[in-house]
């Protein structure tokens, strides 16, 4: 019998969250995009994602099989400020994180980064190579993040397959790490 393991692809608005776990699942994934209209005007910040037409309001969800042992179930979180609320229902049982992020816009990463360090929950960085966005070394990346030592930062392709497996193993070995790193409970004699 496998093993299913809940992880988050979270980041900002726009970063390529909905791409990667649709990319990455093996069955259809289930997405809850919506066509963004005026009504969002003033309210979401579409700087640096101006042509983007739809948005996710719920979240996204799939799955992957890692091996017999291993299957991964993917929760997208939706981007935008005003769907924050649903962060913590979705986080809910959740063993690790993929923060996605997107150079051109890095200050939208720093928000996840803070909710999952709040929460004490394991996460990767993955940064999506938009075509029009700066190039960086996931090390640069990882200095103007601020991150933790031992915090993974991978460059990625949201649309392409391997690359999403790449940072979904990557993860599953940071956590297999990070628990086989936490002390143990000794039973009082």
């Amino acid at each position: 019998m496998a093993t299913s393991v809940k992880i988050l692809i979270a980041g900002g608005f726009g970063v390529g969250k909905t791409t990667m776990v649709a990319t990455i699942s093996e069955t259809p994934a289930l997405c809850t995009e919506e066509f963004i209209t005026e009504l969002s005007t003033g309210i979401d910040d579409l700087q640096g994602v101006e042509s983007k037409v739809t948005t996710t309001v719920a979240l996204d969800f799939g799955r992957v099989t890692i091996d017999d042992s291993l299957v991964l179930y993917l929760f997208g979180t939706p981007g935008q400020d005003r769907f924050w609320f649903l962060w913590d229902e979705l986080a809910r049982g959740a063993l690790g994180a993929v923060v996605v992020a997107d150079t051109r816009r890095l200050e939208a990463a720093f928000a996840p980064i803070d909710y999952f360090e709040r929460r004490g929950t394991a996460f990767a960085v993955a940064v999506n190579s938009f075509e029009t966005a700066p190039h960086y070394t996931p090390a640069e990346v990882h200095d103007a993040l601020d991150l933790n030592e031992q915090t993974p930062v991978l460059l990625c392709d949201a649309r392409d397959r391997d690359s999403c497996k790449h940072v979904l193993i990557t993860l599953v070995e940071h956590l297999i790490q990070r628990i086989s790193a936490a002390p143990t409970a000794h039973p009082a004699r």
